[in-house]
């Protein structure tokens, strides 16, 4: 269920917004998602074997859920520590900061699900949360580093035809 709770919340947050910012996140999240799926399927390690759930045919090295939802609890939390909020979406700091902070604590939560559920091996999710992690700086670092102008005149060339 987290993958359309995730899913859901990002649609709608694209449409709401309509920030060139948000899709180049959500992009992100795809990226990320695919290239530790090519990681998983280059390891092939198997999935702890466990008794009360059936028995997944993928590979679990790295967790997928966790490289994409540590992705999610990295990039959110830098963009509301180090962004302005976006026009459609003003927010105040503390408020910021406090989603900053439940997106992490969302995160744990998840990863955490993924041991307890039997779904993956301790090394399996810090495997994972360590790709997520590093995918979510290096991708917000490049918006930061630049592609945030692009950003910018995407949604100012969309704002005179519309």
């Amino acid at each position: 269920q987290t993958n359309l709770i995730v899913t859901g919340l990002t649609s709608f947050v694209i449409i709401l917004t309509q920030s060139v910012a948000v899709v180049y996140f959500a992009f992100g999240a795809l990226m990320c998602t695919i290239s530790v799926k090519f990681l998983k399927k280059a390891i092939r390690q198997p999935r702890p074997v466990n008794q009360t759930s059936k028995q997944r045919t993928t590979y679990g090295m790295p967790s997928t859920h966790s490289a994409t939802i540590s992705y999610y609890a990295v990039y959110i939390s830098l963009a509301c520590v180090y962004l302005s909020s976006h026009r459609s979406f003003p927010l105040s700091v503390c408020t910021r900061m406090f989603l900053a902070v439940l997106c992490l604590l969302y995160g744990i939560m998840v990863v955490w699900s993924r041991i307890w559920l039997g779904h993956h091996t301790w090394p399996q999710v810090i495997v994972g949360v360590t790709h997520g992690l590093i995918f979510a700086m290096v991708w917000f670092k490049l918006w930061c580093a630049g592609l945030n102008q692009y950003g910018s005149q995407l949604e100012g060339f969309g704002n005179q035809i519309g």
